[in-house]
Order: C-alpha cells, then structure tokens, then sequence
C-alpha cells in the first residue's frame, strides 16, 4: 500500500458552532482523507479547529461517541488532534456511494458539550477491474450476419469516480469488434459485434480476450478469455418484449414470492426457437437474493431483504436461445418499507449520582435515539414515567437530555430508577427502553431528633459509681457521617456542683452513666440537658431534658431519741408497786431518716427481767405494765427494746430501759447501785458461753472414744468366748436372730426418738432387750408400772432417775424364761408418746402380755447346764467391770438402771439383760408371770390429763425458792 501514500492529502474545515438553551454547545467539523491511510496518520487539529484548549479537552474527558460498532478514528486528548486507529477501506465502508464519510460527536463533560465530526473518506485506486468469470463461451451460428451483437459480460471496479472502469479491449479484432453502449446509470454495456462472416469449416473454435481498464494512476485492468464456437445456421435472435420492467416487493418478504415475469420471443423454429432466461449480475447480491426460472421467466425470491441495506434492486436479465443468440432487459425491483425496526437508544454521557441540593434543569444524562426506518415508521418519541423528578428536553436530530425538574429530597427517596422509553409513529407501533439508575447524595439538611421530648429516670441511692442508668436515643434522617449522632452533656449545675460530677454519657451510644453514689437522704432529684449532635459540616444538633430521680434505700437504721443512752449515768423509769395493769412506764421515741416503708419502725421486748410484767406497743413503742404489780416483783427491771423498720433488708436499733418497782427514792438508790457492772457481766458472758461449748465438745468426743473402745474390748471377748471349748449350742426360736452372731445373750440396746415441730407433741420409743423394763418376777416390785405412769415427768423432767425397786432375792425361771437358747430373746420395747392433751401411753410388744411362745423343741438337760455355764462365765467377767454406783453397767444396759437394780449373784443366778433370777420355787414362777402379765396392760392413769402450766415465777419468787433449796 505505499504506493497510495504519495497521494495528496486534502483537507477541508468547517465548523459551525449553535448556542443550545440546554447548557451545551453544537459544532461541526468536516475533514477529508483518502482511504487506506496508515494507522496513528494524523487527520487534523481537532483543538484548533473547534477552537478549544487542550486543557479543556483533558478536563472534559473528551471522547469520541459514535453509532456504529467499528471506530475508525480515535482523539489524543494531549495533542488535541484526530488519528487513524483503524485501516479505512473504502470500498468495503460504503461500496459504491460516494461521497463516502464518516460521521461521529466528540462528548465534552463538566460542563456537557458535544460537536459533530465528519470525516470524507476519498478513493484511491486500489482495486483492478475484474470480471465475475475468467471464460466465457459463445455458441454463434456461421450464417450469422455481419453486424450481429454478442452481449459481454461487464467488468466490476470498486473504486469509484476517476479509478473506476474506463475502457475494455477485445483481442484479436479479426472477426470481431468491441461496441460500447453507455446506460443513463453511467454504466457500459459491452457488446461484441461481428464483422466477418464465420466460417465453421475454416475455424469451429475462436478465442478472444477481452481486457477492462480503469482510469487509475497507475493503471490497472483485468481480463477474460471468450470462447466461441461456430454452430450452424440460427439466424434469428431471442426479443424480449420490455427492455426495462419495473416491480415492487415488500421488505422482510417470504422465500419463494414471484417478484415479476419476463417474457421473450425467437422468430426461428425448431431447436433454435427454445429460449433459456438467466441473470447476467456479477460481483453485487443480485445473484444471492433472487433467481429466475429458466424456461417462463419468473424472477423469485430467494433471500432477504432488507429496506436499510438496500432500497433497489437492478436485475439484469438476459434470453438466449439454442442457436446462441441472445438479447438481454433490466428489471428495476423497488423495495417497501415495514416497520421491523426498533428505536435505538444510546447513552452519550451519564451521571450516577446527584446532590440532593442540584439546581433546577442539572443535566443528568445525555442520550442519543437511532430508528433504521424511513417516513413515519422511523419518527420517534421518547418520554419518562410520571411522578419522577426529571424530565427529557429534546434537540435536534433525536438527541435529549435528561434533567431535573423539580427539588430533590435524599430523605423522600435516596435512589430514582428512571425508564427512557421512545416509540416509533409505524403501525403497530415498536418502542424500545432503558432504565438509569441516580443514587442521590446526601446533604446534612436535617439534625438529630429524640424519640422523646423529655426522658425521666430512676436509680436506687448506693449505687455503684458507674453503673449505667438508661439511655437516650435520637435519629438523624441524613446518611452516613451526616446521619452518625454523637452525644454531650450540656454544662449546667446541680446545687452548685458541676452536672458532669454527678453522670456521665457515652458520646456513641448515648448510656448515662453514675459518676458517683447517690444519697436519697442528700439529693433527691436533679434535672440536665443533653445534646445530640450529627457528623455533618456544619453539623447540626438538638436538644432533650433529662430527669434523674433517686429512690430511697434501707441504709439506714432507727434512731434512739428517747430514752437517752448515757454511759456514764444510769436512768430509771419509776413504777410505783401500786400500778395496776397497763400503766404507761414510759414511750421509747424513735426516727428513722429513711422514707416510705423504710421508715416504718415497729418495737418489740427482746429481753426483761420479768416478761410476765411489761409489754411493748408495737406501733407507738409505749411500755405498759400487763399485770399487777406486787410486793414480790424486784425493784431492779431490765427491758431490751428493739427498733425495727420496714426495709428489705430491715435495721434495726436497740434501747436499754432501766425501770425501778418502787414506792419511793430512797430505795431505788440502794437497788440500783449494781447497775454499772450490768456492761462487764454481759461482755464476760460471750466468753464464758464459748469456753463452755468448747469443753462440752471435748466431753462428748472423749466419751465417743471411750464408748467406742469399749465396744470393740467386749466384741473381742464374746470372740474369745466363741472360740473357747466349752461346748455352746445356741438355740433359736424360727421367729429370732441373733443379734451379734454368736452368744446367748443379747447386746444391743436401740433408742429411738421422734419429735415434731411442735412441742410437747413428741414420740419416743425406748427399745430394750429381753424385756428388762416389762418382766419382773418380783409381785410385790412396781417399778415397771411406775416407770410407764412417770413418763409425762421423765420427758419433761429429763434429769429424773427412773424409780424401780430391787427384785425379790428369790428369782425363778419358768420354761419360757430361761436364758441361752432356752429364754427368750425377741427385742421388744416400751412406745411413750406425747399427746396433744400432754399425757402419755406406753404399749408393749406382743410377747409382754403373751410371756414367750412354746419352744419347737424344748432343749435337753445337758443344752441347759451349757446355758448357764456360759451365763456365769458371763456374769464374772460383767463383776469385773462394774464402778462405783453403776457397777459398770450404765454403756451395756438401759440409761436408767443403777446400783439398785443389781442382785445378789452370789445367791442366786443372775442373767444380763434380764430381772429374772434363778429359783427351785415353782409357785413364784407362776406367780411372776402373772404379774408380769398384769403390768404389760396400759394403767388406767397413762391417759390422764396433762397438769396446767405453772405461774411464771418472778424475780424475787426465784429468790426465795433459791434460799429454800440451799437450806
């Protein structure tokens, strides 16, 4: 291609500049360049020639927008001038229309402006003539007549103007010659006209080359080679009966539609006569879009066809008959428009974001509306919703604007989604549409607000520096650092003292805070404002009132104001021994700082030397007598009042009255002398009350270790026993077991005692073994029925020995009474039970009133010597271990059995655990076991009532009884 570029360049400017109401300018610049040129050649300065500063075009983002895909063209903003980006090829740009431009705006923003550009592409020659077939053949009869014409093919150029085809060339010239017929399109009809007979005979087959020329510098052509051959005689040529016919078709029409009939006639007969239609069209779509049937001349679709690529068709058709001889006409087809084409909408320039603060009439978008139809099908309308803020401004050639018309409000609506839609005038009508999305930028136009207009709060006095009280909230409809409220305490005073000594508030989440403890008793409520202000510049802010209210705790006990506590004096109240009942002694006066129920005060009597005297008003605190007074009563009173409020928790305070029973002074002054050690005995009380648990404490672990041990001594002896060889067979009734496993006698005691709640309404259950306490062979011997008929003053008197008299010295065995395997050993005790009335009944088991039941198998006499040889072995090792008073027995025996219960063993068989002594009288032996079964019977007065209370002994009563009981 370099021998294109020695070409002259020319160039042509003009600019034409409209001032447009909308805000931005209107220009127009032409240039004019040949094809072909080399990419990044330099088409003009399209700074000087717009008459802009290649500032502007760097601020404005200057680009090129164009409507076609392909660019060709392409804007260096730093040089301000236009370049080749793309090889331009002008034939395939705009074939054969001429001129031939390229049309494209150049967009400027900030503010918008756009010029319109139009480039005039020139041909150069660089495109040979060329034919559509390299041979053609021709059948010519030898009888043609000189003169005769043979349509040629014609010869294609794409280039246009002066390097289009210009001449063809037809060699040899020995039979024939080349005509040229010129059409009113500016095209050439090629025919090739005999000049010299033929002569079959003399050459069958002629070759001819034909050779097209265009007009170009340098030149070019190109060739075809013609063959002929020489028929016999047809002397007559194909007529057609138009030379020019003329159709219409419909754009977007079916495949196979007739678009016209063409028609010729041959004036020979025969095989010479038959005519052949065909389409002589080259190198254009003619071929490709319609076809004609050969033997009727019907020319049918057999394409598309489409109105904005091509208005006209021109079919060039041609009839030829079997002898060669042709003749050809031209069938212009016009093309009709439908509406098949949609408004295009393109976006020239665009904002995404707007301030909601623009100005009336702010361009937002810059649009552009293309419709490829003609006439009504390609007028177009384009319109937005309603109800939109923003509207569409037209200008000429399709182009609008897309601008504000009315206030924007980010609150109200923070994005807008803004459908274009444009419409053709076609029937049916066809639109098309695109949707713009505009966020609105925000404006601190708003401050903050509260969700009240006042807030008022409640804390409990002693709360803990910094615990949080509650919160404040507000809002700011603005968004982003505009929106983000922050929150101060706004300075004021409270009695004098910063209000920022007493809370404090988070600046980001709005908490208040306690910077101190709170008194109720101090401050009970103060009042502050608080300010809310928003991140925006300038920031805006509001103001709310907050109300702290302080709620009153107990943290405060009663106080004492009258009787006067004084340490170093003693006051007494004066009760004359006269008083009657509910004398007023004196009234305990009492405060307490608190309010509410936290200043409820109640009094009791916690402590006096004589309850059954004084009593206490629980609301008024007033000491009234509720007895009479008598000469017994001591004249030293002690009353401990104590003080308490209604609180949760409660405090109390306690007062100390010191009351004197007398008639006169004097002898209150004698009395109360002693009233200054009453501080040292109570402080020495505590310590004796300590020293003395501790000493019970050891007490009772020493006598657990004694217990213990002796336990575990007798538990080796009975082992011993066991082992030993005297021969024991241990006999057991099918009812019994052995308590220990081996022996003869039983040693386990169980004391079981269940008490309630209540008292005096208590169980207790002693559990003896071998009925010690029921079986008493002794008929003149009532301890056991005194036991039963004592025991209301056993419980209430727990220190009081059991009374029961010794057995007689003359003890027998019956046959159910013998000890070992013979006796009986079925544990068994006596159930007293405190009733609501205060008395007692005692039961017994079944076998008191019973005796024992009949052995299976009585024992021999040999299994009885054993038994009592083992009872007293038993009873040398007890005589070992007996100590002074309880003989040692008081851990293996019941509590209550003393030195009196002890018999003579050394006259008669003593058995442990039992009262029974061994005895050869057989009538004493019925005797006692009547008797014992008398006694199992409840007595009549086990149910007697229960003895009334006594009076509550006085001071001075206690006195005189103490004197009587060390006399």
């Amino acid at each position: 291609m370099e021998i294109f570029l020695d070409i002259k360049m020319t160039r042509q400017v003009t600019l034409f500049i409209f001032v447009l109401s909308l805000g931005f300018v209107l220009g127009q610049v032409s240039y004019s360049i040949p094809e072909e040129m080399a990419k990044g050649s330099l088409i003009g300065n399209i700074a000087h020639d717009l008459g802009l500063q290649i500032k502007r075009l760097t601020s404005g983002k200057a680009r090129i927008f164009t409507r076609d895909s392909d660019e060709y063209v392409e804007l260096n903003r730093e040089r301000g001038v236009l370049l080749v980006k793309e090889r331009i090829d002008r034939e395939a740009l705009c074939k054969k229309t001429t001129p031939c431009a390229l049309h494209f705006e150049i967009i400027l923003e900030n503010p918008m402006e756009f010029y319109s550009v139009a480039i005039q592409i020139t041909d150069i020659n660089d495109n040979a003539p060329t034919f559509e077939k390299d041979k053609i053949h021709f059948k010519i009869s030898e009888s043609a007549v000189i003169g005769a014409k043979f349509s040629l093919e014609r010869a294609v150029d794409l280039d246009v103007g002066i390097n289009d085809l210009k001449s063809y060339t037809l060699k040899p010239t020995d039979n024939f010659a080349l005509k040229l017929h010129n059409n009113p399109d500016g095209n050439k009809n090629v025919e090739m006209v005999l000049q010299k007979p033929l002569d079959r005979e003399k050459q069958e087959q002629i070759n001819l080359v034909l050779t097209a020329v265009d007009g170009g510098e340098p030149q070019m052509s190109g060739t075809m080679l013609i063959v002929i051959t020489v028929l016999d005689i047809n002397d007559n040529a194909p007529v057609f009966t138009q030379q020019i016919y003329k159709a219409t078709v419909t754009e977007n029409s079916s495949k196979g539609t007739v678009v016209a009939v063409v028609s010729a006639s041959d004036a020979d007969e025969g095989p010479n006569s038959k005519i052949t239609y065909s389409i002589r069209n080259t190198l254009d779509d003619v071929r490709r879009t319609f076809k004609i049937n050969e033997e009727n001349g019907e020319v049918i679709l057999i394409g598309n066809i489409d109105f904005e690529e091509s208005r006209i068709y021109q079919i060039h058709l041609l009839a030829s008959d079997e002898g060669g001889l042709t003749d050809s006409c031209k069938l212009i087809v016009d093309v009709q428009d439908t509406n098949d084409n949609i408004p295009e909408i393109h976006i020239m320039s665009k904002s995404t974001i707007i301030s909601e603060d623009a100005s009336i009439n702010t361009v937002v978008t810059m649009i552009s509306v293309e419709d490829k139809d003609s006439s009504q099908n390609g007028n177009i309308k384009c319109y937005t919703q309603e109800n939109m803020p923003f509207s569409l401004k037209s200008s000429k050639n399709y182009f609008y604007s897309l601008v504000s018309d009315s206030e924007l409000d980010r609150e109200m609506a923070s994005e807008y989604n803004i459908t274009v839609t444009c419409s053709d005038e076609g029937v049916p009508s066809l639109s098309s549409s695109v949707t713009l999305t505009l966020q609105i930028s925000d404006v601190n136009d708003n401050a903050p607000v509260f969700e009240r207009s006042s807030y008022e709060a409640y804390i409990v006095e002693n709360n803990t520096p910094g615990l949080s009280i509650f919160t404040v909230k507000a809002t700011d409809a603005d968004w982003n650092q505009n929106a983000r409220v922050s929150y101060i305490l706004e300075d004021s005073s409270v009695n004098g003292v910063p209000v920022s000594s007493y809370v404090s508030i988070s600046a980001d989440s709005g908490v208040i805070h306690a910077v101190r403890s709170f008194d109720y008793e101090q401050i009970k409520d103060f009042q502050f404002h608080i300010k809310a202000q928003d991140g925006g510049s300038p920031p805006l802010s509001s103001n709310v009132s907050v109300k702290i209210l302080i709620q009153d705790q107990n943290d405060n006990p009663p106080q004492v104001l009258y009787p006067v506590q004084t340490g170093g004096s003693v006051v007494a109240e004066m009760v004359p021994r006269s008083a009657d009942v509910g004398y007023l002694v004196t009234k305990v006066v009492a405060v307490d700082v608190d309010s509410g129920q936290n200043a409820w005060l109640s009094y009791k009597l916690q402590k006096a030397t004589d309850r059954a005297l004084f009593e206490v008003g629980s609301q008024n605190g007033e000491i009234r007598t509720i007895r009479q007074v008598t000469d017994k009563d001591a004249v030293k009173q002690r009353l401990t009042v104590i003080v308490e409020d209604n609180g949760q928790p409660s405090r109390s305070a306690t007062v100390i009255v010191n009351v004197a029973v007398a008639d006169s002074f004097p002898e209150v002054l004698s009395e109360f002398t002693d009233f200054p050690h009453d501080k040292e005995y109570n402080d020495n009380l505590t310590f004796y009350l300590v020293l003395a648990l501790a000493v019970v404490s050891f007490l009772f672990i020493t006598c657990l270790v004694v217990i213990i041990s002796v336990k575990i001594y007798r538990w080796r002896q009975s082992r011993i026993l066991y082992h030993s060889n005297l021969p024991v067979i241990p006999y057991y009734p099918p009812r019994y077991s052995d308590t220990l496993g081996t022996g003869t006698l039983p040693h386990v005691y169980n004391y079981e005692v269940c008490r309630t709640t209540d008292s005096r309404k208590s169980d207790n259950k002693f559990g003896g073994a071998g009925g010690q306490n029921v079986l008493i062979m002794d008929p003149s011997s009532t301890g056991t029925m005194q036991r039963i008929q004592s025991e209301k003053s056993i419980l209430d008197e727990p220190d009081s020995p059991l009374e029961q008299k010794p057995p007689n010295n003359d003890w027998r065995f019956t046959q159910g009474q013998r000890p070992g395997p013979s006796g009986p050993h079925m544990p068994y005790g006596t159930h007293i039970r405190w009733t609501p009335k205060n008395g007692t009944r005692a039961t017994g088991g079944p076998e008191v009133a019973m005796g024992t039941g009949p052995w299976p198998q009585p024992p021999t006499e040999a299994e009885q010597l054993q038994a009592l040889m083992a009872a007293a072995n038993e009873v040398s090792e007890a005589t070992a271990t007996l100590g002074p008073g309880t003989m040692g027995l008081s851990t293996r025996y019941s509590p209550q059995f003393t030195l009196q219960h002890v018999p003579d063993y050394r006259q008669n068989v003593y058995i442990p655990g039992s009262t029974a002594t061994l005895t050869s009288n057989p009538q004493q032996q019925q005797a006692t076991a009547q008797q014992a079964t008398q006694q199992a019977l409840p007595p009549p007065q086990a149910s007697a009532q229960a003895e009334p209370p006594k009076a509550a002994q006085t001071p001075a009563s206690k006195k005189k009884s103490t004197k009587k009981e060390k006399k």
